[in-house]
């Protein structure tokens, strides 16, 4: 048996936050975006119909209702070529409608759509890039109705391969400038897989950042995303995120290890883009993606990222704090053994609800719980 035993005295310890030079203030993404993006279950095979059918999935599931109100187009959405104004055109195969179309469609859902480019010469799947088209694409995107913006950083000048060289700074302010100048809210998700300690500087630059390598649909990956974000608390507020990539809920893991993403994701204030395809998906996973206690923790307006307060032998025990004095407390259970993971907060008298059984106890400030292997379990407690 495993048993972690913390004292928290005063939440403000979890506090101290790193203070960038500048931030980078649309009024966008006060809390972190919802949504679907398709590369994780259709790789580079995108099309107009698989956008159509998601939106419309994202409806009649409940998802949008639960917040998840983004519709992302990746990459490999493009022709091969600009058009004869230099103009960024949808692949006519795959977009036979073009894509003003396709907002036009999202939009009267009451969802959002979002779309995918490149700060180099060409996107990852060799598509062509923005690099020194900045402003002719912003305008562009406004004009067909985009509301946000994956901005990738294959090919990023002389010399830079697909995945070798991560844009220079420089090249992130051209696009943020111009998408400011277009006077169309756009929110601005800067994807430089945490080259150049993006955390560090992209909250003057868009209103998320990636901090890690692409995720794949295995334990171990989620757990190597983890590790590499769970750190950067101090970087990420309302207006900008640290962004551990896409969901894999629905892809593949087991639905324990499903939990446990959703539940680190959302203490760690993460974005929630989902990845899976909607239109197979179970029951459960869509209840899981849906779950709104889970959800209030991940939107919670206060904004302030979990800590990891321990990780003894691959338990690790994350806090966040929440509006109203309350905490968000998970457990989490690395290893390949089932195990007992504890912890108190503070003192006195809690209402404690467990997120994913629904249930509510009241507590002295401890918590605890048997978690099996690559398992998770979330709380949260109110005082009195």
């Amino acid at each position: 048996m495993r048993v972690l035993l913390l004292v928290l005295v005063a939440l403000g310890l979890l506090g101290a936050s790193a203070e960038p030079q500048s931030r980078f203030d649309n009024g966008l993404a006060l809390a972190p975006p919802m949504g679907w993006n398709d590369y994780n279950a259709y790789g580079l095979q995108v099309n107009e119909q698989v956008i159509r059918d998601a939106a419309d999935r994202l409806v009649g599931s409940g998802l949008r209702d639960a917040g998840y109100v983004y519709v992302n187009i990746d990459d490999a959405w493009m022709a091969a070529d600009r058009d004869a104004n230099g103009n960024l055109q949808a692949d006519p195969d795959r977009f036979p409608h073009g894509i003003r179309a396709l907002a036009d469609y999202v939009h009267a859902r009451r969802l959002r759509l979002g779309i995918y480019e490149d700060a180099g010469v060409k996107t990852c799947a060799g598509l062509p890039g923005s690099l020194g088209h900045e402003r002719q694409d912003a305008r562009q995107f406004a004009a067909w109705g985009v509301d946000y913006l994956k901005y990738d950083s294959c090919y990023a000048g002389e010399g830079c391969g697909q995945t070798t060289c991560a844009p220079v700074r420089e090249h992130y302010a051209a696009m943020r400038d111009a998408l400011t100048a277009t006077g169309r809210p756009i929110v601005f998700s800067i994807c430089s897989w945490g080259a150049d300690r993006v955390w560090a500087w992209g909250a003057g630059y868009g209103n998320l950042w990636r901090t890690t390598p692409d995720i794949a649909p295995t334990f171990a990956s989620l757990l190597s995303v983890f590790h590499a974000n769970v750190g950067l608390a101090g970087y990420a507020r309302p207006g900008g995120w640290n962004d551990p990539d896409m969901l894999e809920v629905g892809n593949g893991m087991t639905e324990t290890e499903d939990r446990a993403e959703l539940s680190l994701w959302a203490a760690m204030a993460a974005p929630l883009i989902a990845g899976a395809d909607l239109t197979t998906a179970s029951q459960q996973t869509i209840a899981d993606l849906a779950n709104r206690d889970v959800i209030a923790v991940d939107q919670d307006p206060l904004g302030r990222p979990a800590r990891l307060l321990s990780a003894d032998g691959g338990l690790d025990v994350l806090v966040r704090p929440l509006t109203n004095g309350d905490v968000a407390v998970v457990l989490f259970n690395e290893t390949d053994a089932a195990a007992d993971v504890s912890t108190t907060v503070g003192h006195g008298r809690y209402t404690m609800r467990n997120l994913w059984e629904g249930t509510t106890a009241v507590t002295d400030g401890t918590v605890g719980a048997h978690l099996p292997a690559h398992g998770a379990a979330m709380f949260r407690l109110a005082k009195g």
